[in-house]
């Protein structure tokens, strides 16, 4: 699928970008059972753009979703097992000593794991800040330096990261600065009984499925553009502003923030608000961002970029219900009116 800019293909486009997303989740649905929320939120943060966070206890089909992703997208795939010995060479890679056929030696880059389409970040929190950092930032600038060569990593470049909530001793929390740097924080929570039943029939008979090629990695880089290209009106896009603003307890109008609130977004909030709207707009087949969108994406794209104080975490607060007071009291338009 290529972007055009010409006004009559809009439609096909947008019906298109419909199809395609709608395709992607029913081949995911092959591979993951129930998950249907996080699945969603998932398509939609690769569509923007962005990176994932994805906790979840262990066993719910975290590494499974990712596989998945890569199956039907058709890149590069690379997992790294993070661990507390992991050093950033074995993430970005190392230049190594290599001798040609006429006996000359000499120092040659050898790639790590990171330089792939997506790179599956298993247990981010057990290695130690100096690894995190190092993937991190190859998350924002796209490049690695190593040597004193600063490499371009391949497009479409993304990385899923996933983190037990469980198990906490002996790991290393992401700061909130690097937690900024994922587009959404996903939860995969426990599924139900008929979920269960449905897991145990895949996972214990003789089949196994796997998701069919969909799209390719030049295909995703147009659905992306496409996506950047939507139309975002004032009155929505101040609405967003006022959700953003809404999670600082210096500013908010909400007063359930302003006691259980440590700080709130950054601007890279607003710019996850604004960008997995668009993406919401088009999988709904609408060329227009609309105030529900904005909603349906505020909790994956603000609940790791909201702090809570002590208070707020000794009076039993989560970042998801204070988001969701905040989208309570904050009204679409600044008067309140329509």
């Amino acid at each position: 699928m290529m972007v055009t800019e010409s006004p009559c293909s809009i439609g096909e486009q947008i019906e298109s970008f419909t199809e395609l997303t709608r395709r992607m989740e029913q081949e995911i649905g092959k591979v993951i059972a129930g998950q249907h929320e996080a699945v969603s939120q998932v398509l939609t943060a690769i569509l923007a753009g962005g990176h994932v966070l994805l906790e979840g206890v262990p066993g719910l089909g975290k590494t499974a979703l990712v596989r998945a992703l890569s199956q039907l997208m058709d890149v590069q795939f690379s997992r790294i097992q993070f661990t507390p010995d992991l050093m950033p060479a074995d993430i970005l890679g190392t230049n190594i000593i290599s001798e040609d056929t006429a006996g000359r030696r000499g120092f040659i880059f050898q790639p790590g794991p990171v330089f792939a389409n997506l790179v599956l970040a298993d247990e981010v929190n057990r290695a130690t800040p100096k690894t995190q950092s190092a993937l991190l930032e190859a998350m924002q600038e796209r490049t690695v330096t190593a040597g004193g060569a600063t490499r371009t990593l391949p497009e479409p470049f993304f990385v899923m990261a996933t983190q037990n909530p469980l198990e906490m001793e002996g790991t290393y929390p992401l700061p909130e600065a690097q937690l900024d740097r994922f587009l959404f924080k996903v939860m995969v929570p426990f599924p139900d009984a008929e979920v269960l039943l449905e897991i145990a029939d895949r996972t214990t008979g003789g089949r196994s499925s796997v998701a069919e090629k969909v799209v390719d990695g030049p295909s995703v880089i147009s659905l992306m553009q496409l996506a950047r290209q939507i139309p975002l009106a004032e009155p929505v896009a101040r609405y967003a502003v006022r959700l953003v603003t809404a999670t600082h307890p210096d500013r908010t109008p909400v007063a359930a923030v302003r006691q259980y609130a440590r700080y709130g977004s950054s601007p890279r909030g607003l710019q996850a608000l604004i960008l997995a709207g668009k993406v919401t707009a088009l999988r709904r087949g609408r060329y227009n961002v609309a105030f529900a969108d904005i909603r349906e994406v505020a909790l994956p794209a603000l609940r790791h970029r909201l702090v809570l104080s002590f208070e707020g975490e000794a009076a039993g607060q989560t970042a998801d219900s204070l988001i969701n007071e905040i989208m309570d009291q904050v009204p679409e338009y600044a008067d309140g009116g329509s």
